[in-house]
């Protein structure tokens, strides 16, 4: 069964791989975490940062890739990360679309597109 949602989440696991390929080009660590591919430094800091809820992002997940600003930020979001990994074993390449939806459903019911975007809500109670 494993094989199969890491097929079917490949697509968004290769966005992840090439963002972090061009990361550690420009001096950025990645290791392997329990099967996900986890990748932090200066590039995805500068890069998470300006995600557009307040703060930045701490970290962000592609698939079986999660992107962090640092070390910290990947261990103390590690719970959270690894729901979206799920998320995207279920959903595959129908995830990034999904997630947008619903974060766009939120704001145009007047409500929070990250906080209360329905694939974050399972994220921030599982993780």
């Amino acid at each position: 069964m494993r094989p199969m949602r890491y097929l079917w989440a490949l697509p968004n696991t290769v966005l992840g791989l090439l963002v972090v390929a061009v990361a550690v080009l420009g001096g950025d660590r990645a290791r392997r975490v329990s099967g996900v591919l986890e990748a932090h430094g200066r590039t995805l800091d500068s890069l998470l940062r300006r995600f557009p809820i307040r703060g930045g992002a701490s970290a962000m997940t592609l698939g079986h890739v999660v992107l962090g600003r640092d070390q910290v930020c990947l261990d103390r979001t590690r719970g959270h990360e690894r729901v979206h990994v799920r998320q995207y074993e279920l959903w595959g390449p129908l995830f990034l679309p999904a997630y947008c939806l619903s974060s766009l459903i939120a704001a145009l019911r007047g409500r929070d597109f990250y906080r209360d975007n329905v694939f974050e809500r399972e994220a921030f109670r599982k993780g």
